[in-house]
């Protein structure tokens, strides 16, 4: 899941250097962290949150091979 919100979020800012992805995982969860540069943050999050929700979707339906739950959390 890293991977897939790396690839996401470094096509969307402008500076792509800035984008860092941390994952933790616990029992039934993954969690990862986005963070971005704070220029770019309007760019990850979209109009009303339109982007941030279709990168977690996309994350979700990624996801649904495991038994696991993903969360993703923008920085």
């Amino acid at each position: 899941m890293k991977d897939l919100v790396e690839v996401i979020a470094k096509a969307l800012v402008e500076n792509p250097d800035e984008v860092v992805v941390t994952e933790t995982e616990e029992e039934d969860t993954i969690y990862v962290e986005l963070k971005v540069g704070s220029s770019d943050m309007g760019k990850v999050i979209g109009k009303q949150g339109r982007i941030a929700k279709a990168i977690r979707t996309v994350v979700k339906a990624a996801s649904s091979k495991t038994d696991k739950k993903v969360v993703v959390d923008i920085m």
